[in-house]
Protein backbone atom coordinates (compact mmCIF):
# COMPACT_ATOMS: atom_id res chain seq x y z
CA UNK A 1 0.00 0.00 0.00
CA UNK A 2 0.99 3.45 -0.63
CA UNK A 3 0.85 6.22 1.65
CA UNK A 4 0.86 9.78 -0.12
CA UNK A 5 -1.08 11.68 2.57
CA UNK A 6 2.02 10.57 5.31
CA UNK A 7 4.08 11.54 2.25
CA UNK A 8 3.34 14.75 1.56
CA UNK A 9 2.89 15.55 5.49
CA UNK A 10 6.18 15.01 6.48
CA UNK A 11 7.28 17.19 3.41
CA UNK A 12 5.09 19.54 5.01
CA UNK A 13 6.75 19.39 8.08
CA UNK A 14 10.17 19.02 6.71
CA UNK A 15 9.77 22.36 5.07
CA UNK A 16 8.24 23.99 8.25
CA UNK A 17 11.41 22.82 10.53
CA UNK A 18 13.70 24.16 7.20
CA UNK A 19 12.25 27.19 7.07
CA UNK A 20 12.53 27.84 10.54
CA UNK A 21 15.98 26.10 10.94
CA UNK A 22 17.21 28.73 7.75
CA UNK A 23 16.56 32.32 9.99
CA UNK A 24 13.83 33.37 7.64
CA UNK A 25 11.32 33.05 10.21
CA UNK A 26 12.91 34.90 12.67
CA UNK A 27 10.33 35.63 15.50
CA UNK A 28 9.00 31.70 15.03
CA UNK A 29 6.03 32.54 14.21
CA UNK A 30 5.37 30.62 11.60
CA UNK A 31 6.45 27.30 13.23
CA UNK A 32 4.64 28.19 16.37
CA UNK A 33 1.76 28.40 13.94
CA UNK A 34 1.71 24.91 12.58
CA UNK A 35 3.65 22.79 15.16
CA UNK A 36 1.88 20.88 17.67
CA UNK A 37 4.51 19.78 19.86
CA UNK A 38 5.68 23.11 20.26
CA UNK A 39 2.30 24.35 21.15
CA UNK A 40 2.54 21.52 23.90
CA UNK A 41 6.45 22.73 25.05
CA UNK A 42 5.37 25.99 25.51
CA UNK A 43 2.53 25.66 27.43
CA UNK A 44 4.95 23.29 29.74
CA UNK A 45 8.64 24.43 29.92
CA UNK A 46 10.16 27.62 28.81
CA UNK A 47 10.37 27.55 25.41
CA UNK A 48 13.58 29.25 25.14
CA UNK A 49 15.16 26.25 26.99
CA UNK A 50 13.78 23.90 24.91
CA UNK A 51 15.74 21.88 22.52
CA UNK A 52 14.62 22.99 19.00
CA UNK A 53 16.04 19.63 17.68
CA UNK A 54 13.85 17.90 19.53
CA UNK A 55 11.18 20.30 18.83
CA UNK A 56 11.99 19.59 14.86
CA UNK A 57 11.55 15.43 15.41
CA UNK A 58 8.69 15.45 17.26
CA UNK A 59 7.06 17.99 14.61
CA UNK A 60 8.25 15.61 11.90
CA UNK A 61 6.59 12.76 13.62
CA UNK A 62 3.10 14.31 14.43
CA UNK A 63 2.94 15.49 11.06
CA UNK A 64 4.04 11.97 9.62
CA UNK A 65 1.56 10.20 12.10
CA UNK A 66 -1.39 12.60 11.12
CA UNK A 67 -0.81 11.56 7.84
CA UNK A 68 -0.66 8.10 8.53
CA UNK A 69 -3.82 8.45 10.12
CA UNK A 70 -5.74 10.04 6.98
CA UNK A 71 -4.03 7.37 4.92
CA UNK A 72 -5.66 4.46 6.94
CA UNK A 73 -9.05 6.48 6.80
CA UNK A 74 -9.13 7.19 3.25
CA UNK A 75 -8.21 2.84 3.28
CA UNK A 76 -10.74 2.09 5.11
CA UNK A 77 -13.75 4.27 3.27
CA UNK A 78 -12.41 2.76 0.06
CA UNK A 79 -12.48 -0.84 0.86
CA UNK A 80 -15.82 -0.40 2.48
CA UNK A 81 -17.48 1.48 -0.68
CA UNK A 82 -16.04 -1.69 -2.71
CA UNK A 83 -17.64 -4.36 -0.56
CA UNK A 84 -21.05 -5.70 -1.50
CA UNK A 85 -24.06 -4.41 -0.06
Amino acid sequence: MRYPVTIVMTLIALALCLYNYTGYDPHNFVFFMFSPPAWVADLLVDIHEASVLLLYALTLMTYALIGFIADRLIQRGRSKSRAPA
